[in-house]
């Protein structure tokens, strides 16, 4: 299906491949990628229909299987991440409990840092031991306990690479290495990273995972996930798993995510900047405890940081003086920045987490995590920074 593909976009460079790569047109030759909202497709002849079911992937047969929109998407952002293959599902928790169900069988034995998003710490904690997967939770910045955890055969270990919402970062390369010396695959969360400040692949990740609702689509405007690998293990795998239980993405919705991807890495770049500058802001002001951003020297693995990102990313945490009330009153006093437990997002957005993305652990799990009653997640817009840092000193002086 992929043959119609213009061979000149495998030696593209990132910035025009946003724009260009996986482009598939009709016979009408469409300039902007065409929206093939069909759920099924017709054949010539019975012999073509049987030819189509008898060899998967020689052409489209359901869109809950393939569909062009959803493929041009796939190849893009396959492009971009420099993997052999890509898959777009309905969602970013989709994909990571798709990557990790296909996989895992009763028995198996999964490892996973103990920083997690809220559902991907339900999906390891509850939903899968529930399959008979025995799972175990490490701190995920301490190489010793990795040592340690993967002393003993593991069939997955799943990371995220900024974990949500306390920013802390995985040595990829050196948990990678224990993971396959464990005979384990490395399963690597990349959302915050985005494939523009980190490619886990390149150091030594298996299988990569976005929830493509964030910074790819970048407007919030849709769901869409992705998961990218080896072809062999996608076609073994997963493909069979996606094809039988459905969480298929939507025509429209890999539209807006392949939209969303011309402007990628602008959006990125212009992010990425204003974040350091308003994470430089908060951390000299007075009603602020802790700023929490990879790209400030005080981040306590800034080294690390460094090493395996382009930047210091478009979020960043802080924690305002006087606990939760004096948070809501910040939050409360924002007249710029908007109240969303998304991220990513053109505009700015703040959370707090204790009472939202993590409202479901323990108080003293979330202690464990950083995630003190004060801690505010701030995703970074495209807004002028000075007005962000503008609005953040307005709101702070109602604390």
């Amino acid at each position: 299906m992929t043959d119609a593909f213009d061979p000149i976009t495998q030696s593209l460079r990132p910035q025009t491949l946003l724009s260009r790569g996986g482009t598939l047109r009709s016979p009408f030759g469409e300039t902007s990628e065409a929206i093939f909202m069909t759920s099924g497709y017709i054949y010539k002849r019975a012999e073509d229909a049987e030819q189509a079911f008898a060899k998967p992937g020689s052409a489209y047969v359901y869109s809950r299987y393939a569909n062009p929109t959803v493929t041009m998407f796939e190849e893009r952002l396959r492009l971009i991440e420099g993997a052999e293959a890509c898959r777009g599902l309905a969602s970013g928790m989709a994909a990571v409990f798709a990557a990790l169900a296909c996989y895992v069988k009763a028995g198996d034995r999964l490892v996973a840092s103990r920083a997690l998003f809220g559902s991907c710490d339900y999906i390891v904690k509850q939903i899968l031991p529930g399959y008979g997967i025995a799972t175990e939770l490490v701190d995920g910045r301490d190489l010793a306990a990795w040592e340690v955890a993967l002393s003993r055969p593991v069939k997955a270990v799943f990371v995220e690479s900024i974990s949500n919402p306390a920013l802390e970062l995985i040595d990829i390369e050196a948990v990678a290495r224990l993971t396959h010396r464990a005979g384990g695959l490395l399963f690597v969360d990349n959302v915050f990273a985005t494939p523009l400040l980190m490619k886990p692949l390149a150091l030594g990740a298996d299988i990569v995972i976005y929830s493509a609702t964030k910074h790819i689509d970048g407007q919030g405007r849709s769901l869409g996930g992705a998961i990218l690998g080896p072809a062999n293990w996608l076609t073994e795998h997963l493909a069979n798993f996606l094809r039988h239980t459905g969480p298929s993405l939507s025509p429209f919705n890999a539209w807006l995510l392949l939209k969303g991807m011309e402007t990628l890495d602008l959006r990125i770049e212009r992010m990425n900047r204003s974040a350091g500058h308003v994470a430089a802001f908060l951390e000299s002001h007075a009603k602020i405890e802790r700023v929490l951003y990879p790209g400030l020297a005080s981040h306590p693995q800034q080294a690390l940081a460094a090493r395996l990102l382009k930047g210091g990313g478009t979020l960043l945490a802080f924690s305002v003086r006087g606990g939760k009330s004096a948070a809501f009153r910040c939050l409360n006093a924002l007249k710029l920045i908007l109240i969303s437990n998304n991220l990513g997002d053109a505009r700015s957005l703040v959370t707090h987490p204790a009472t939202t993305t993590h409202f479901r652990l323990k108080p003293e799990e979330r202690a464990v995590l950083g995630i003190d009653d004060g801690l505010i997640r701030l995703s970074i817009g495209l807004e002028d920074p000075a007005d962000l840092c503008d609005d953040l000193d307005r709101a702070l002086a109602a604390v």
